[in-house]
């Protein structure tokens, strides 16, 4: 006796050997020896084994499904009495097979209830699953000829429209995905080297904002329509005459300085700092942008600025105006000793907006040495004083080292697509000057907030480490017991709320944020977590501009100096490099390289190794002082770290 059984959804045929109640063994068509349960039986038949299944199939495929499904009615109903229906007779083991075989095969037909047993599905639920069949096909003949386009070399408007998406943040469910996917595949792609070659990314910064605003800015960098400010107008006004250091690009000038002759032969040092926090409301719409944008982003060409441009106006650091400032104001001895400080909320006349392309020609290293202290200018004796101040500073921190190996930074300039890399060197005078009194401020309104018990966001740094914390900490890279952010309200959100607790405490009013508030240390570690993330997409971009000076000016070689091990750091570029294969060297030792192939989609470079040049006594330089695209940062300069 052969059987046609059920086994794990499909059908089988087989000759009995042994059976009993429970199970059978029983010898397949392919000679193998199984164990069947009996209640996986469904039909008995003597007919040959090996001409049984064929049969059945082919009679299967010339069952009209749609028509069966019409006989079968409402009520459920056993596989013989349907076979009965359809052929006009009891069927015969094939034919009842060939019912089974069709049944089985149309599940959105026919619903199983039992051994033999189904129900016709309702006729509803029958046009809905048959539509979705329907739309399956047509969505699969969409997929099919996206992906022949793609093979072809042609990219479809539908890819084309969704392809920085399904780059970066890709939803496996579209149409688009499955098709870009299954061209990946078959060209043996990754799919951004298959965006490439079907002309998807003509721009690489392009590229990389676009993940990054993916990321970051899901809602696009526009801010909508927002209430306008509406800054304090009955402060008192200021009886000094302000001025602010900045880049000639700049525009949220968020610091100023000014210099006052006291009777007794003191002076009165100004640290003027842009107040948005005097016309933007606690809880306000304005204010909720600030959290959740939690500071301005810097890369070049460009920027995304934490405040709409319109607010910035209110209250940046204008040439001509006077505007909304909170001051610290130190005296300070003849011997450049802080002997007092004061708080005051005022509105302060900015008598001008120095720019570094100017200044710097006539306020550097050279001139300060010269007699006389160079030739005259603008502000010249309050920033020859402020300079000998910040060296004193710089000094009382010690921090202060003239034979520390001097550093470069590295400004970027987007002209017409092409980069334009330029050099300063680190510390010169206006940048000591402002740095050492912007630390001054940082950790004297830190101090004071902590004195008061008011708590705000600082940065500490102990064993090496910098971070963010609700408490005055060390920080033991500047060399201050206590490092609070809060002289760029404009461009970052940990300044924004610790002017709001500094505005308080100067007031005698409660705070924003009182000791142990959830939402303060909300605020903190989303702005840690931004800023990093900031800092990272800055380094990304100056990394690919990087790679794209090679190609456009030609550089073959370059020289670079050794770090460590495999590590090199290039000269007149922020990048270090490992180049495996170097030989003994020594600490600022200079290789001569060769570049052998630049990729600028993949962010990638490889260098080989040419020859060593000599040796340089230069300082090896710590892991910790490094970004992630290579770009040296250090705390003393974290006022200008975004803003390269």
């Amino acid at each position: 006796m052969n059987i046609f059984y059920e086994e794990s959804g499909a059908f089988k045929v087989g000759t009995v050997v042994t059976k009993n109640d429970a199970s059978l063994q029983v010898d397949t068509q392919h000679g193998k020896r199984a164990k069947i349960k009996a209640a996986n039986v469904m039909i008995e038949f003597t007919s040959p084994l090996a001409d049984f299944l064929p049969a059945a199939e082919a009679l299967a495929a010339d069952i009209d499904v749609d028509f069966l499904w019409e006989v079968c009615g409402e009520d459920e109903f056993d596989f013989d009495s349907i076979g009965a229906e359809y052929f006009g007779h009891k069927p015969n083991a094939i034919e009842g097979a060939a019912i089974l075989l069709t049944i089985f095969g149309a599940p959105m037909y026919f619903y199983k209830k039992g051994k033999g047993r189904f129900k016709a599905a309702p006729e509803e639920s029958l046009k809905a699953a048959l539509a979705g069949i329907e739309k399956k096909k047509r969505e699969q003949e969409q997929i099919d000829a996206w992906v022949a386009d793609m093979v072809a070399g042609t990219l479809p408007d539908a890819i084309k429209n969704q392809l920085m998406m399904l780059l970066h943040r890709p939803d496996k469910q579209t149409l688009e995905f499955k098709a870009f996917d299954a061209a990946c595949q078959k060209k043996a792609l990754s799919p951004l080297k298959l965006a490439a070659q079907l002309g998807g990314i003509p721009s690489v910064p392009d590229y990389l904002l676009a993940g990054f605003l993916m990321e970051h800015f899901p809602k696009g960098r526009g801010f909508g329509q927002l209430p306008a400010p509406t800054p304090e107008n009955d402060l008192p006004t200021a009886d000094v005459a302000a001025f602010s250091i900045d880049d000639a690009a700049t525009t949220e000038i968020d610091d100023a300085l000014s210099v006052t002759d006291l009777p007794n032969g003191n002076k009165r040092v100004g640290i003027h700092i842009a107040a948005p926090t005097l016309g933007i409301a606690v809880g306000s719409e304005i204010e909720r942008v600030v959290f959740q944008r939690l500071s301005t982003v810097y890369f070049p060409g460009d920027k995304i600025t934490m405040l709409p441009d319109e607010l910035v106006q209110a209250f940046t650091l204008q040439e001509g105006l006077d505007c909304p400032a909170l001051s610290l104001y130190v005296e300070v001895t003849p011997e450049f000793e802080p002997v007092s400080y004061e708080n005051r909320i005022e509105k302060v006349r900015i008598a001008a907006n120095l720019r570094h392309d100017q200044l710097e020609q006539v306020f550097n290293e050279q001139t300060l040495a010269e007699p006389g202290f160079g030739p005259d200018y603008p502000f010249k004796n309050e920033l020859v004083w402020l300079w000998q101040f910040a060296v004193a500073r710089e000094k009382f921190r010690g921090k202060y080292d003239p034979t520390r190996p001097v550093q470069s930074d590295y400004n970027f300039a987007i002209e017409d697509g092409k980069v334009l890399i330029t050099t300063r060197k680190r510390g010169a005078p206006m940048d000591k000057l402002v740095s050492e009194l912007m630390i001054l401020a940082n950790s004297e309104w830190g101090r004071m907030l902590a004195e008061a018990g008011i708590p705000a966001l600082y940065r500490a740094q102990t064993m090496g480490k910098v971070r963010m914390t609700t408490k005055a900490e060390p920080h033991v890279g500047l060399g201050v017991a206590q490092y609070a952010w809060s002289t760029s309200p404009l461009r970052r959100a940990a300044d924004f709320v610790n002017q709001r607790q500094l505005t308080a405490m100067i007031r005698g009013e409660k705070p924003q944020f009182e000791q142990g508030d959830a939402m303060l240390f909300a605020v903190l570690r989303d702005f840690d977590a931004a800023y990093s993330a900031y800092l990272g997409f800055q380094d990304k971009l100056e990394y690919f501009w990087c790679l794209r000076w090679f190609t456009q000016e030609g550089v073959s070689e370059i020289t670079a100096n050794f770090i460590k091990e495999d590590l090199l750091r290039l000269n007149g570029l922020p990048m270090r490099v490992r180049v495996p294969g170097l030989p003994t060297l020594a600490s600022g030792d200079t290789v001569r390289l060769g570049v052998v192939r630049i990729d600028e989609l993949e962010l990638t470079i490889e260098f080989r190794f040419l020859g060593v040049e000599g040796h340089q006594d230069l300082a090896q330089e710590s892991e910790d002082e490094v970004g992630a695209g290579g770009t040296v940062e250090v705390e003393v300069s974290a006022e200008g770290a975004l803003a390269g």
